[in-house]
Protein backbone atom coordinates (compact mmCIF):
# COMPACT_ATOMS: atom_id res chain seq x y z
CA UNK A 1 0.00 0.00 0.00
CA UNK A 2 1.45 3.37 -0.99
CA UNK A 3 1.57 6.37 1.34
CA UNK A 4 -1.03 9.06 0.70
CA UNK A 5 0.66 12.42 0.44
CA UNK A 6 -0.92 15.72 1.52
CA UNK A 7 -1.84 18.41 -0.94
CA UNK A 8 0.27 21.56 -0.75
CA UNK A 9 -1.65 24.85 -0.63
CA UNK A 10 0.01 27.29 -3.03
CA UNK A 11 -2.58 30.10 -2.83
CA UNK A 12 -5.57 30.90 -0.64
CA UNK A 13 -8.15 33.67 -0.83
CA UNK A 14 -11.25 34.40 1.25
CA UNK A 15 -14.31 34.20 -0.98
CA UNK A 16 -16.77 34.94 1.83
CA UNK A 17 -16.34 35.97 5.46
CA UNK A 18 -19.54 35.70 7.48
CA UNK A 19 -20.43 35.59 11.15
CA UNK A 20 -20.74 31.78 11.18
CA UNK A 21 -18.48 30.59 8.35
CA UNK A 22 -15.60 31.66 6.14
CA UNK A 23 -15.26 30.23 2.65
CA UNK A 24 -11.74 29.96 1.28
CA UNK A 25 -10.78 29.19 -2.30
CA UNK A 26 -7.48 27.35 -2.26
CA UNK A 27 -5.14 26.37 -5.05
CA UNK A 28 -3.35 23.13 -4.22
CA UNK A 29 -0.52 21.19 -5.77
CA UNK A 30 -1.26 17.49 -6.01
CA UNK A 31 1.50 14.94 -5.33
CA UNK A 32 1.89 14.35 -9.10
CA UNK A 33 2.58 18.08 -9.64
CA UNK A 34 -0.78 19.08 -11.14
CA UNK A 35 -2.77 21.91 -9.52
CA UNK A 36 -6.46 22.13 -8.72
CA UNK A 37 -8.90 24.27 -6.74
CA UNK A 38 -10.51 23.44 -3.38
CA UNK A 39 -13.35 25.35 -1.71
CA UNK A 40 -13.14 25.06 2.07
CA UNK A 41 -15.84 26.14 4.52
CA UNK A 42 -14.09 27.08 7.75
CA UNK A 43 -16.32 26.58 10.79
CA UNK A 44 -15.55 26.62 14.50
CA UNK A 45 -15.71 23.47 16.61
CA UNK A 46 -19.12 22.50 17.94
CA UNK A 47 -20.73 20.16 20.45
CA UNK A 48 -23.61 17.72 20.09
CA UNK A 49 -25.35 16.20 23.06
CA UNK A 50 -27.13 12.87 23.53
CA UNK A 51 -29.32 13.77 26.54
CA UNK A 52 -30.61 10.64 28.28
CA UNK A 53 -33.30 10.83 30.96
CA UNK A 54 -33.24 8.49 33.96
CA UNK A 55 -35.88 6.26 32.29
CA UNK A 56 -33.72 5.90 29.13
CA UNK A 57 -35.67 8.28 26.90
CA UNK A 58 -33.68 10.68 24.73
CA UNK A 59 -34.31 14.44 24.69
CA UNK A 60 -34.55 15.91 21.19
CA UNK A 61 -35.24 19.32 19.72
CA UNK A 62 -37.59 19.80 16.78
CA UNK A 63 -36.79 22.86 14.69
CA UNK A 64 -36.96 24.26 11.18
CA UNK A 65 -33.65 24.03 9.33
CA UNK A 66 -33.44 26.54 6.50
CA UNK A 67 -30.61 24.75 4.66
CA UNK A 68 -32.71 21.56 4.51
CA UNK A 69 -35.95 23.54 4.01
CA UNK A 70 -37.75 21.31 6.53
CA UNK A 71 -38.41 20.59 10.17
CA UNK A 72 -35.97 18.09 11.68
CA UNK A 73 -35.83 16.23 14.98
CA UNK A 74 -32.27 16.43 16.30
CA UNK A 75 -30.16 16.03 19.37
CA UNK A 76 -29.19 19.43 20.83
CA UNK A 77 -26.02 20.97 19.40
CA UNK A 78 -24.25 24.27 19.06
CA UNK A 79 -21.07 26.22 18.89
CA UNK A 80 -18.33 26.49 21.48
CA UNK A 81 -18.18 30.15 22.49
CA UNK A 82 -14.92 32.04 23.01
CA UNK A 83 -13.43 31.15 26.37
CA UNK A 84 -15.50 27.96 26.68
CA UNK A 85 -14.40 24.37 26.62
CA UNK A 86 -16.60 21.67 25.07
CA UNK A 87 -18.08 20.65 28.45
CA UNK A 88 -19.03 24.26 29.22
CA UNK A 89 -20.73 24.46 25.81
CA UNK A 90 -22.64 21.22 26.52
CA UNK A 91 -24.05 22.67 29.74
CA UNK A 92 -24.94 26.01 28.12
CA UNK A 93 -26.49 24.54 24.98
CA UNK A 94 -28.62 22.11 27.00
CA UNK A 95 -30.14 24.93 29.05
CA UNK A 96 -30.57 27.18 26.01
CA UNK A 97 -32.23 24.59 23.77
CA UNK A 98 -34.00 22.23 26.19
CA UNK A 99 -34.03 23.84 29.62
CA UNK A 100 -32.41 20.75 31.12
CA UNK A 101 -29.40 21.19 33.41
CA UNK A 102 -26.73 18.50 33.04
CA UNK A 103 -25.75 16.55 36.17
CA UNK A 104 -23.17 14.28 34.52
CA UNK A 105 -21.63 13.90 31.09
CA UNK A 106 -19.31 11.58 29.20
CA UNK A 107 -17.37 12.35 26.04
CA UNK A 108 -18.28 9.85 23.31
CA UNK A 109 -15.83 11.08 20.67
CA UNK A 110 -15.22 13.69 18.01
CA UNK A 111 -15.75 13.61 14.26
CA UNK A 112 -15.59 15.84 11.19
CA UNK A 113 -19.12 16.53 9.98
CA UNK A 114 -18.22 16.60 6.28
CA UNK A 115 -14.44 16.65 5.73
CA UNK A 116 -14.74 16.90 1.95
CA UNK A 117 -15.48 20.62 2.25
CA UNK A 118 -15.64 21.84 5.87
CA UNK A 119 -13.28 22.09 8.83
CA UNK A 120 -16.16 21.65 11.33
CA UNK A 121 -15.17 19.27 14.13
CA UNK A 122 -18.03 18.05 16.33
CA UNK A 123 -17.55 16.77 19.89
CA UNK A 124 -20.27 14.31 20.94
CA UNK A 125 -21.24 13.94 24.61
CA UNK A 126 -23.81 11.88 26.52
CA UNK A 127 -25.55 13.96 29.20
CA UNK A 128 -27.32 12.29 32.14
CA UNK A 129 -28.76 13.16 35.55
CA UNK A 130 -30.82 15.82 33.82
CA UNK A 131 -32.80 18.38 35.82
CA UNK A 132 -35.75 19.94 33.93
CA UNK A 133 -36.09 23.67 33.48
CA UNK A 134 -37.13 26.31 30.96
CA UNK A 135 -35.23 26.79 27.69
CA UNK A 136 -33.51 30.16 27.37
CA UNK A 137 -32.98 30.25 23.57
CA UNK A 138 -34.75 33.26 22.10
CA UNK A 139 -33.71 33.24 18.44
CA UNK A 140 -34.89 29.78 17.33
CA UNK A 141 -38.30 28.13 17.34
CA UNK A 142 -37.57 24.92 19.25
CA UNK A 143 -39.89 22.22 20.53
CA UNK A 144 -38.46 19.80 23.10
CA UNK A 145 -39.43 16.17 22.41
CA UNK A 146 -38.59 13.01 24.38
CA UNK A 147 -38.61 9.60 22.71
CA UNK A 148 -37.66 6.06 23.59
CA UNK A 149 -34.68 4.75 21.69
CA UNK A 150 -36.99 2.38 19.79
CA UNK A 151 -39.22 5.26 18.66
CA UNK A 152 -36.18 7.34 17.73
CA UNK A 153 -34.84 4.49 15.59
CA UNK A 154 -38.18 4.27 13.76
CA UNK A 155 -37.94 7.97 12.88
CA UNK A 156 -34.48 7.69 11.28
CA UNK A 157 -34.80 8.52 7.60
CA UNK A 158 -37.89 10.60 8.27
CA UNK A 159 -37.91 13.36 10.86
CA UNK A 160 -34.45 12.28 12.03
CA UNK A 161 -32.29 12.89 8.98
CA UNK A 162 -29.06 14.54 10.15
CA UNK A 163 -25.84 12.60 10.64
CA UNK A 164 -25.06 13.63 14.22
CA UNK A 165 -28.47 12.49 15.47
CA UNK A 166 -28.42 9.23 13.52
CA UNK A 167 -24.92 8.48 14.83
CA UNK A 168 -25.94 9.24 18.43
CA UNK A 169 -29.18 7.25 18.33
CA UNK A 170 -27.65 4.19 16.67
CA UNK A 171 -24.64 4.34 19.00
CA UNK A 172 -26.93 4.51 22.02
CA UNK A 173 -29.23 1.75 20.74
Amino acid sequence: MSEIEPEETTASEVAFDGSLITVRKETVRLPDGRTTEREIVAHAEVVAILPVLDDGRIVFVRQYRKAAERVLLEIPAGGIDDGEGPEDAVRREMVEETGYRVGAMARLGSFYTSPGFTTELMHLYRATQLVPGTPTESTDQIEVVTLSVQEARRRIGGEIADAKTILAVLGYA
